[in-house]
């Protein structure tokens, strides 16, 4: 009941279908007001449109009563589910964002427009900033990927002092960028999960897994294909896209950044490195760009996250 009450209480709550990268894409755009700012949502994975996807239509009340919430699921993905072969590139992906930008600017030419980008999102909403400085006025990005993803010191030193097998670490300490297997990274990220608390913290409080599931289980737009390919989707064959985030480097463009760009970090995040983070900040002179630790949590957004997200955000329009 209460879903249906926000959806009905919405001005705007809309299935669309756009053409994004040369490809049809249904994108869910929803909200109260159709004067809200609107926050185009970047989800992580590659692959993988959570929290915000096509399928939360009246499941975010508090984010729907202050913003027009734009929800895609990339290419690949939900209801957007499509083989993600190796002809696909990083940039692929930021002309489909610039796309859908291009679409809401159109569709809402007065309001104020800014990104909500997490983990391989940020990748997206770095990159489109390196191609258009002032494409929308301004980023929040959780989890920001800056660059040494899995491959790089700070992770094999956690690693180093969890409880792994020394097998499993001796295969990890030998993988290098220029010799490594995806059977490599899915134990090096099985092994983040299991053994550190880079993924989840363990007193943070996590997102309510069930809640969601159900939310996305009985979602007016999705089918139980659509549910299915939030995991089980087109990337699963992809190889083109982790060589390329792997060999990724923003530290000098997120230093020149041109409008706000607010990044939210766990605490124990290694996977985006938050020690990264705050190391680039410090050194940028750039009042631009911002960053906040959220305590007691790692890679995967909870709820302390998601309120701080919220907060962000109210904050963030208010000084543009």
């Amino acid at each position: 009941m209460k879903r249906k009450a926000t959806i009905s209480n919405n001005e705007i709550s809309e299935l669309c279908t756009f053409l994004l990268g040369g490809y049809e894409q249904k994108v869910l755009i929803e909200g109260r007001k159709k004067d809200f700012p609107v926050i185009i949502t970047l989800h992580g994975g590659p692959g993988t449109p959570i929290p915000f996807s096509v399928g939360c239509r009246g499941l975010f009340p508090e984010f729907t009563d202050n913003f027009i919430m734009v929800y895609w699921d990339q290419l690949g993905c939900g209801i957007n589910n499509y083989a993600i072969d190796d002809t696909f590139s990083i940039d692929s992906f930021v002309q489909m964002t610039e796309d859908l930008i291009e679409h809401m600017k159109k569709k809402f030419p007065n309001n104020k427009v800014i990104v909500f980008s997490t983990s391989w999102g940020s990748i997206l909403s770095a990159k489109l900033l390196e191609r258009k400085p002032h494409a929308v006025d301004a980023v929040v990005a959780c989890g920001q990927i800056i660059k040494n993803v899995f491959i790089c010191d700070e992770v094999k030193n956690a690693l180093y002092q969890s409880r792994i097998p020394k097998k499993k670490l001796e295969k990890i300490n030998n993988v290098t960028l220029d010799n490594y297997s995806d059977k490599d990274l899915q134990l090096i990220s099985h092994s983040l999960q299991k053994y550190t608390e880079a993924y989840q913290n363990k007193i943070g409080t996590k997102a309510p897994i069930g809640t969601m599931i159900k939310g996305l289980i009985t979602s007016p737009d999705y089918k139980m294909k659509d549910f299915k390919a939030i995991i089980f989707n087109g990337y699963r064959k992809n190889t083109s896209l982790w060589k390329e985030i792997l060999r990724l480097d923003f530290t000098e463009q997120l230093k020149t950044v041109e409008i706000p760009y607010i990044i939210l970090q766990g605490d124990t995040d290694i996977v985006a490195s938050t020690q990264t983070v705050q190391e680039l900040v410090s050194v940028s002179s750039n009042k631009n760009l911002r960053y906040k630790v959220v305590e007691n949590t790692g890679h995967i957004p909870g709820i302390d996250m998601m309120n701080i997200l919220l907060s962000v955000l109210q904050e963030t329009v208010q000084v543009l």
